[in-house]
Formats: structure tokens, sequence, C-alpha cells
């Protein structure tokens, strides 16, 4: 495959010579300097599902579709790609300074698809800073520094998604409550109440079912990951992959290998299967004693989905905050002030004070 290059990844405007960036919410490129735009094409196929243990088998799990500049964070180890001109960049995670001359070329497996970002940069910075002057007792130069319209910047998360026919047979028990009336001894004598115990009954059989998309976050770095309030995206919306979408954005390569990714994906195709044999046994609670699961005509996708984060600083200590690209949700870390608490706290008090004396 041929490596990709900034030339083919960047398109110059047809009507100035600037270079196009994608428009959020739509599918076009658009020039920021005249305005000219221009259709991303669209695939007249759909994205396509590679089926799994073939390419395991045959070319492997490091085994490269096509190459990618990335810029390594020494920081918190995240691998990120830009795709227009820069000299240097803060790593979108933790703020360590990224330098253009520090870029190697990796491969990566191509992705499939992607979730396009349906928020611009203005409506992002928008919703931050209506987050950031929301903040009760927030110190006054953090909502400055925060508010720095360079510290917040579009990032493509890569996600693994796995699809399978799932079969699992299983031995366990069926419980259904029933109630028994208990007499017992209290200060006004004997009462009665109603005690619940469980009547069990052997259970066995099997379920089976198709598991979509069970989504897998690519992405393993030296902090904790995205919250996972923020991190739930419609996939109904993903498109076929085109480089174009990208034009504007940070770009994160996957360090969570196809193999672990694979590997988690069992994990929760488990947890699929148990809620199925749950349901399955019925009864008012269940227990599974064993299950023999098995999958089948595995398949997956290497998949783009996008997030807003601003990374800073303050006295010493690092913030981040989040915006889903896709949906507007929001998730942030903040400090607090401890003078405005301790004078807060000591005005309540002397109105306290006022309030005891003229009450006397």
């Amino acid at each position: 495959m041929e490596d990709i290059r900034q030339s083919e990844l960047k398109k110059a405007c047809a009507n100035c010579g600037a270079e196009l960036k994608f428009k959020p919410g739509s599918h076009q490129l658009t020039c920021e300097y005249c305005g000219y735009e221009e259709f991303i094409e669209q695939s007249k196929s759909s994205f396509e599902e590679l089926e799994l243990a073939h390419y395991l088998k045959v070319v492997g799990e490091n085994a490269y579709t096509e190459t990618i500049e990335l810029l390594h964070c020494k920081n918190c180890g995240a691998n990120q790609h830009v795709e227009e001109n820069y000299k240097s960049l803060d790593c979108v995670y933790c703020g360590e300074p990224l330098i253009r001359e520090d870029v190697e070329v990796e491969g990566w497996i191509t992705p499939g698809a992607l979730v396009p970002f349906q928020l611009d940069a203005k409506k992002a910075r928008s919703i931050f800073k209506t987050w950031v002057g929301s903040l009760w007792f927030a110190p006054n130069k953090f909502k400055r520094a925060a508010l720095d319209p360079e510290g917040l910047h579009g990032l493509y998360v890569p996600y693994w998604t796995f699809d399978a026919n799932l079969y699992a047979s299983y031995q366990g028990q069926r419980g259904d409550y029933y109630y028994e009336t208990q007499t017992y001894n209290s200060n006004k004598g004997k009462r009665t109440r109603q005690v619940r115990k469980t009547r069990w009954t052997y259970a066995s059989g099997t379920v089976n079912g198709f598991v979509d998309d069970i989504l897998i976050n690519a992405s393993q770095r030296k902090r904790k990951d995205i919250p996972q309030k923020v991190a739930f995206w419609n996939l109904k919306d993903l498109v076929v992959f085109n480089s174009k979408y990208l034009s504007g954005f940070v770009t994160e390569k996957y360090s969570v290998s196809l193999k672990e990714g694979h590997h988690q994906s069992f994990q929760e195709a488990k947890n699929i299967a148990y809620n199925w044999i749950r349901r399955d046994i019925g009864g008012d609670t269940q227990r599974i004693a064993h299950a023999d699961i098995k999958l089948s005509k595995e398949t997956f996708k290497h998949v783009l989905l996008p997030i807003y984060i601003s990374s800073y600083r303050y006295s010493g200590t690092e913030y981040n905050f989040y915006i889903n690209g896709q949906t507007g949700t929001v998730s942030g870390s903040r400090p607090y002030s401890f003078w405005k608490i301790f004078f807060l706290v000591l005005f309540i008090l002397v109105l306290i004070a006022v309030f005891a004396i003229f009450a006397k």
C-alpha cells in the first residue's frame, strides 16, 4: 500500500489556493479564507466488515494496510497525527509540547469508517465557555487560563468494533420468590411479618443471536480514559472512511492491538451472553453454574470517533474537559478556590451571628 502523504491528505481551494478543511455537520470541505466549498464524494458501497480469524491468521495482529505520520507524546503515550502544516503542537491529552521534527512514520490498519464531527470549533468553544462560566468557586485565574481558544482540540479517537454470531449452552437454577408469614415478639406483643424466600429449580438450555458493534477503546495512555458520560456515539452515523474528513483535526492512532481488542470484546460478549441466559432462565433471580460460549463468523472494523478535548494546567495540576463531537455531551474536571469558599463560609457565619444577636 502507498503511504498516506501530506500531498494526498491535503486539498487546495480551487478558488484561492488555500487549504480546504472539513466542515463539521456536513459532507463538505470549506475554505476559511474565501468561503469556497467542495463536496466530499460518498462511497457507493458500505464500509467493510473484515473477517477477523482470517485477518489474524494470514496477516497477523500487527499487519498494516497503510502508513501514517505520528507524533508520540512522551508524557501520556498518545500517538497523534495532524494533517495541516505546523512547527509545534501541544498534546491534546496532557498539553505536553510535540515537535514536528520528532515525527515518525508508522503503519496502521486503515480505518474502515468514522463518525464525522457535527460540532465545529466555534460551537465547541461556546460550550466550553458556558461550562467554565457556570463553575462555582472556581479561581478567577483558572477561568482565564481555561478559556484559551488554542487549548481546545478536535480529535478523532480510535476504536475497534466487533460483530459475531453468539451461541451459548448453559446450566443453572431459576429462583422464584415466595413469602411466608413469620411470628415474632415485639414491645407490643406478638406480631407477624412477611418473609421473602426463594424456591430454586434446575434450568438448562441454549441461547443464540447476533452481537453487533461491540465497541472497544483502542487508545491506551498513561492516564484515565475519556469519561463514560461523553464516550457514547450513535454508530448509525458511521460513514465510509475518507481522509478528507480528518482535515483540520487531530487523529490518534490505536495503541491497543487488534488481538488485545478482540480479547476485550470477548469479555463484553460474555456479559451479553449471561444477560441472554438470565432472561432465558426467567423467574425472579437466576444462578448460572456453567456456560459454554462460542462465537462464529467474527468480523471487525477500525473506526474513528469525534471528540473535543481541552487540557490545561492550573497551580501545577492537570485538568481536562471533553465534548462529544457528535452529540455535544460535556464532562470536565476543575479546581476550587480555597479563598472563595473561605469567605463564603465566613460571610454565612457573620449572618448567623447577626441574626442571633437581633433575635435575642
